[in-house]
């Protein structure tokens, strides 16, 4: 089915999905695929599945260590990985497809003053009270259309990758690399998902390497359709998403794209 078509089709999906109570959307459209399926040598590291990450526990909708986004976007990563391959990298992913009730779960924690307990390695210089007004937070995501994906570059072979562990030290996700968690991506100047202006791509204080090879991953993503974000040098979104008003709220499972 052509675009168009596809496009009428799910016209009446886009009220479902935006309407429907929380929880009550479980399978994904025919548009929806795994990454991993599509593209086999991508990594794929769900951060949101795990205790690492700026909440420091699982986050409501992810149930499977999976990458899920539209077709169109799995086309154009495989191209971008191509490209990338040939240089000597891998891309490697955090977040894809975000649900809804993810989101709805990020901003209940914003609220809550009080839960700081990711502080010291996500967000350290900045004060929760400003999380929103600050735009760390938002309660939409362009994640939740499908066509956007957090990544970074991991240099072929990849490196072993540290293990974060419920209750492990924290550490600053904006200090050196020697003194961050110890991602296997190449040095992009902060770790991922870091709410500080060092993650902005262009911040003047990223220079050097670290800058290169910022613009090195960014350079692949532009050239293949996607477009960046200015405060988060990890987040791309496909130009020509299939589904840009839709926000939709199936749950990140195998189950969801089954059948």
């Amino acid at each position: 089915m052509r675009r168009a078509g596809v496009a009428a089709a799910l016209g009446g999906m886009l009220t479902l999905a935006l309407s429907a109570p929380a929880g009550a959307q479980q399978k994904a459209p025919a548009g929806f695929v795994s990454l991993k399926a599509e593209v086999p040598s991508i990594k794929v590291e769900m951060r949101y599945l795990t205790h690492h990450n700026f909440i420091g526990r699982p986050i409501k909708g992810y149930r499977d260590p999976l990458c899920i986004v539209t077709r169109e976007t799995a086309e154009a990563l495989f191209k971008a990985q191509e490209a990338v391959r040939r240089q000597g990298f891998t891309l490697k992913v955090y977040d894809c497809y975000r649900p809804q009730r993810a989101v709805d779960d990020f901003v209940a924690w914003g609220k809550r003053l009080r839960d700081q307990r990711m502080k010291a390695e996500f967000y350290p210089r900045v004060d929760k009270r400003l999380v929103f007004k600050e735009g760390y937070i938002a309660e939409k995501s362009g994640h939740s259309r499908g066509s956007t994906v957090d990544l970074t570059l991991v240099r072929r072979p990849a490196a072993r990758q540290e293990r974060y562990r419920r209750g492990d030290r924290l550490r600053d996700c904006g200090a050196s690399r020697t003194r961050r968690f110890r991602d296997n991506s190449i040095d992009m100047g902060t770790g991922y998902d870091c709410f500080d202006p060092l993650s902005h791509p262009y911040n003047g204080r990223i220079h050097g390497k670290q800058r290169a090879n910022r613009l090195k991953l960014r350079r692949a993503m532009l050239a293949q359709g996607f477009k960046g974000l200015e405060t988060e040098w990890w987040h791309f979104t496909l130009r020509e998403e299939p589904y840009p008003e839709t926000f939709f709220d199936f749950p990140v499972s195998r189950a969801a794209l089954a059948g």
